[in-house]
């Protein structure tokens, strides 16, 4: 049986610390060019789809799906972003056929000067190929370690929650002031689960066509929210911008209010004490 709205809310909020803990654990194993509000997004809103189709009665224990569902959202925002595209993966292998080759011919493990002549690159070009080498797809798909039942134990403390809550308050106000198509997507394939194929044929498009959307959408959620709370990872404003640069900004500028009045009625409803009638 599916739970009611109130006890879906409540399991997002007691395991938010697993998305912290997932991005964790896979961004120490990617390149630094990927950001970590990229993937958290991805799976902040994996952890909203995991609870809004949790089954309670089938027994398995809510940590354990949702992290299935995070860490799963986290690797698919990773091969969507094809950080380990086809050229590293190719002068990674060139990297390691020549350590091999070089080490039979010197007698010993061969030096970076060595190695970087050898491939005709740069000392710090070859340190970079060497980093990335380092960070293939397949360590992605490894735990290191299976801590999820120790995380959703830990509650996250008073600023920890503070902060997580007003990330998702500017989630929530991000999705809420997507571009019609856009907010189809997300709302079908994170919320509703919907197949990618349904959510094509109800837009009228094709299914690379709802992939493309899907970033685009990602990426103006992840601008939005680095605006409001992150300005120094924020996009910079071209200083005449254009028709898409005006709409991108007046997108930020109406998440902030939407996010912004979502926090003032949380605020008065507090405040608000409750009316007691008296009895007759």
């Amino acid at each position: 049986m599916a739970l009611e709205r109130r006890e879906q809310d409540e399991l997002i909020e007691q395991h938010l610390a697993l998305v912290g803990y997932h991005v964790s654990e896979m961004i120490r194993r990617v390149p630094t060019h990927v950001q970590r509000d990229e993937l958290a997004a991805a799976g902040s809103l994996a952890l909203v789809q995991a609870a809004r189709g949790f089954n309670a009665d089938l027994g398995v224990p809510f940590a354990r799906y949702a992290s299935t569902r995070i860490r799963g959202a986290i690797l698919d925002e990773l091969r969507g972003m094809d950080w380990a595209s086809r050229g590293t993966r190719q002068r990674a292998r060139r990297l390691a056929e020549l350590t091999e080759r070089l080490t039979g011919d010197l007698g010993r493990a061969p030096r970076p000067d060595e190695l970087a002549q050898a491939m005709g690159v740069g000392v710090d070009e070859l340190r970079s190929i060497r980093d990335d080498a380092q960070r293939r797809v397949v360590s992605l798909d490894a735990d290191s370690t299976d801590a999820t039942g120790s995380i959703s134990d830990k509650a996250p403390n008073p600023e920890e929650c503070v902060v997580v809550d007003e990330r998702l308050r500017y989630l929530t106000a991000g999705v809420g002031e997507l571009p019609e198509s856009l907010r189809v997507v997300i709302r079908g394939i994170f919320f509703e689960e919907r197949p990618v194929v349904e959510i094509a044929a109800e837009l009228g498009v094709t299914q690379s066509r709802i992939s493309q959307l899907r970033t685009q959408a990602l990426g103006m959620l992840r601008d939005a929210m680095n605006t409001a709370l992150d300005p120094e990872l924020a996009p910079v404003a071209s200083a005449q911008p254009g028709v898409a640069e005006k709409r991108r900004q007046a997108y930020y500028v109406a998440v902030a209010q939407r996010a912004s009045a979502t926090a003032l009625r949380t605020v008065v409803a507090v405040a608000t004490p409750p009316v007691i009638s008296e009895a007759v």
